[in-house]
Order: C-alpha cells, then structure tokens, then sequence
C-alpha cells in the first residue's frame, strides 16, 4: 500500500469526457486520459484491503491483481505495473475501454466513498506501455509441434490464440467477417472502441507467430472434415451470434433490422470510408431493448443524423440506489443513464428510453416501407397456478416510425457451425460440453466465450478463453502451465 491515507486525501477523478455536443460530430472515442500525475494519485486511493473484493468473483472475472498494480502505478514502476497487469488479462486496451468496470462496483471504497478508478488506471497503463515500447513481440522459443484452430477472432477467440501461442503450439484463427475482432470489431462503435486498437493488437499477435485468416466462413469456404484433419485441436469461440427476433404482426416491412447488423454497417462504412447501407440520417427511429447494444444504436444514430430517437425497454425503469435485496458488493441492479442516453438527451431534450413498452405491430405503406408502429405498455403477473410470471398488456397506441433497430438480446449459436462440426446444442442453443468443463463430446473440439456460456461481457469472455486455452493444452499436451 503506497500511500495508507491516499483514499483519505484524493477524491475520485475519472477520465473526462469530450462534451455531449462536440462529440457527436463525429465517432472519436470520446473518453479521454487524464496525466500521469493524477492517475498516480488515483491509485494511491486503493486501501490494499485485506479482502479485496475487486479482484474476487464479485469484481473482476479475470482476478487481475489490482491492488498490486495500483500501488506499483503509484509508486511510479510503471513497467513492472504493467507486466503485474498483463500477467491475468491480455487484452487491457479492450477491458479498460469496454468493461462496466465490475471491480469498481465490488470496491470497498464504495461503502463509505467512491470507488478507485481501476478502469481507468488500467487504461492508462496499457496506453503507456504501447506508447514507450513495452508491448514487443515475445516470439516463443520452442515451438510444440502441436497446431490449434480458433474459430471466431472475438474476444474469447483472441484469448484463447494468445495463450496457446504463448505456449508454444502454433495457431491459427479463422474469422468469417473481413477483420478480426468479432464484437469488438463490428458490435461496439468506434467511439467505444477505436478499431486501430484492435488492429495494434492483431499486428503484435502476428508478429508472435499467430496466423489470421479472414473472409473464411469455416463449415463453407472450408469444411470441418479438413479443419479437424489438419488441426490437433479446435476451438469454437463463434459467439451466440442468433438474434432474438420478434413475433409481431408486419415485422416483413422493410426498415426492420438487428442492432448488430445496423451497427456493423455503421462501422464497415466508416472504416472504408463509404456510406451505410443502413443508416439513420433524417429517419424517427426506434430501439427495441434498453441493454448496451441497444445505447450504442442510440448513439449511432444520433451520429447519423436522426430526426428522433425512442428506446423500448419490457421492464420497468430500475431504482436510482441500490435496494435492500441487492447488496454490496454485489453488482448495483440500478438505473444509470449511459452515453448515448446522454446524447440524446443533449439533443432532443428527454431521455429517449420508455419503460414497460414493447411493439405489437408495425404498419408499412403500398412499398411494404415501414411507415408506424403500435405500442402497448406491459407488466408481468407471477400466475398463482402455475408460479410463473406472465406479460400483461395495458394501454396501446401507435407512433411514426421509419426505422427500427431490435437489440433484444441473443439466443446461443448459430445453427450452422454446429451442425458442420457435428456439435450438439443444449436447450439454450449452446454447444454440450463434458461436465463443466470446454470440451464438447465430440474429439478434439472445445468451445469458449459467448458460445460457451452465453451472450456476456467482453471480461469474461477473455476469462472464459484462457480457461478453454488451459483446458486445450491440457488435451494436447497431458498437462499444462498455462495460468
């Protein structure tokens, strides 16, 4: 503990914010650091608790050692800081832009102040380290004659190369989509996440000896009979990439889109400089789901021009504070009002989110163009005969609308890369696997990340491929060193 009364003596200061209406100018990150001198008084605000819950279950998924890197940051070693950092999370550049930041919420500082800034301090140092030619190449030594395939290039995918790369055996990673990064790449907008970020990173992996194939949708343009005779071991890390979709009356209408395919022709467009062949601009939109896709789309749109913005969400709006059934350090279940809500806001005066409502139909003109949308607030019932809770329709009316964006969430894997490896799905569309462990009944192969456990956070999709890694290199190999 560098500074035993630094969280006595500093009060919290994150990273600012480039203002509401100059940022939406344009699709810049719109977070920016703050110097070295106050991101070492940020650190000396951690206690050095002697249970330090930001790196337990409740905080970080990865068990990044925060305390130790905090005083090192503070003490000014930056690049033993840094090496502390990248010993449990490999991808700092991602977590420390994209992550809710679940350590700082399980920060005991919360229970009388506010938390350290760990996000941000993580930033910093990875930023540093890329900066002053700490991020080199570490090119293994021994290779292990072993080859291993990485289907999906996300953030489990990413995990999981690096690992297996740093371990010796050679990888490659075959990405459907014409750049690496799965979410990250196309899921997240560019003023979350600077595509160069992901590319910087992809460049120092290949420099170590991982290969890249994009444009290849294996189980078409490669088969899996010809992966798994190449390879000696697979790992599918393709994402639970299907949407859920909605069941209403005129969905066919054209003007009706998945969040994930608005944005990913947001981010294509802005990349090759071109235009979207989705877009927002002069269009009443409307988002059906009030998660993080569904805040990126918001202020997407708001970049694009949009006329309005409406967001839907089914539940009702959360509590401002934590309630008594959600203690710390549990993840605060509360209401917060994200940077697109903000933007919006800014620009058209109210938050754009309405709670209890979903859509039961939409209207389209002679074109099928969507033209409206019919409305109906909702509640949920628990039935006293069956114990389960049921939607409960009240009051309805239509709107305008000319565009509509459905971030309801996803529904496991595709079908397709399953069915191509022979894989078998359980009820939540997601591979089987051999207890609790990665891999699947069928020889050789493993899953990881969102096609593993589900649609979660980038956090812990990087923890859950460094766990399919360990396991994969267990198989190859008859034990592992992997951490």
């Amino acid at each position: 503990m560098g500074k035993p009364t630094g969280f006595l003596e500093y009060t919290r200061c994150q990273n600012t914010d480039v203002p509401v209406l100059e940022r939406i100018k344009n699709y810049e990150e719109l977070h920016k650091p703050l110097p070295e001198s106050i991101r070492k008084e940020q650190a000396a605000r951690c206690m050095d608790c002697g249970v330090p819950f930001c790196q337990s279950d409740y905080g970080c998924p990865l068990h990044n050692l925060i305390p130790e890197w905090n005083d090192l940051l503070y003490r000014g070693e930056l690049e033993t800081a840094v090496r502390r950092l990248l010993m449990t999370n490999n991808f700092p550049e991602f977590t420390s832009r994209v992550c809710p930041a679940l350590c700082e919420t399980a920060c005991i500082c919360n229970l009388h102040d506010e938390p350290v800034t760990t996000h941000d301090n993580e930033n910093f140092l990875i930023e540093y380290a890329f900066a002053n030619g700490l991020m080199k190449a570490k090119v293994p030594k021994v290779r292990s004659g072993k080859k291993v395939a990485v289907i999906g290039s996300g953030p489990a995918g990413l995990a999981a190369a690096d690992q297996l790369n740093k371990r010796g055996h050679s990888v490659t990673v075959f990405e459907r989509s014409d750049r690496i990064g799965g979410l990250l790449m196309y899921g997240i907008p560019n003023m979350k996440l600077d595509k160069s970020v992901i590319e910087r990173r992809m460049q120092l992996m290949q420099e170590e000896g991982v290969i890249f194939r994009t444009g290849v949708y294996v189980g078409k343009d490669i088969s899996a009979e010809e992966i798994l005779s190449e390879y000696d071991a697979v790992i599918l890390a393709c994402g639970a990439s299907k949407p859920r979709d909605l069941a209403v009356a005129g969905r066919e209408a054209k003007g009706i889109h998945f969040a994930v395919e608005y944005l990913t022709e947001a981010t294509k467009a802005l990349l090759n400089g071109s235009k979207p062949s989705i877009t927002a601009e002069n269009k009443k939109v409307m988002i059906i789901g009030g998660g993080d896709t569904g805040n990126d789309c918001v202020a997407t749109a708001i970049r694009q021009g949009a006329v309005s913005v409406t967001q839907l969400e089914m539940m009702p709006k959360l509590p401002d504070t934590r309630a008594e059934n959600n203690p710390y350090p549990e993840y605060p279940r509360i209401c917060k009002t994200d940077y697109g809500q903000q933007e919006a806001i800014a620009v058209f005066g109210a938050d754009p989110r309405i709670y209890e409502t979903t859509v039961k139909q939409f209207f389209a003109d002679e074109q099928n163009c969507l033209t409206s949308a019919e409305l109906v607030k909702v509640h949920f019932e628990v039935n006293p005969e069956t114990g389960k809770r049921e939607m409960k329709e009240g009051e309805t009316w239509q709107t305008e609308t000319d565009l509509v964006l459905i971030a309801a969430g996803f529904l496991g894997a595709q079908d397709d890369i399953a069915e191509a490896f022979g894989i078998t799905l359980n009820g939540r569309s997601l591979p089987e696997t051999l207890g609790n462990s990665h891999q699947t009944a069928t020889a050789k192969i493993f899953t990881a990340g969102d096609m593993h456990k589900g649609q979660s956070l980038v956090v812990r999709a990087i923890a859950d491929g460094r766990m399919a890694a360990k396991e994969t290199d267990q198989y190859l190999m008859g034990y592992t060193n992997l951490p």
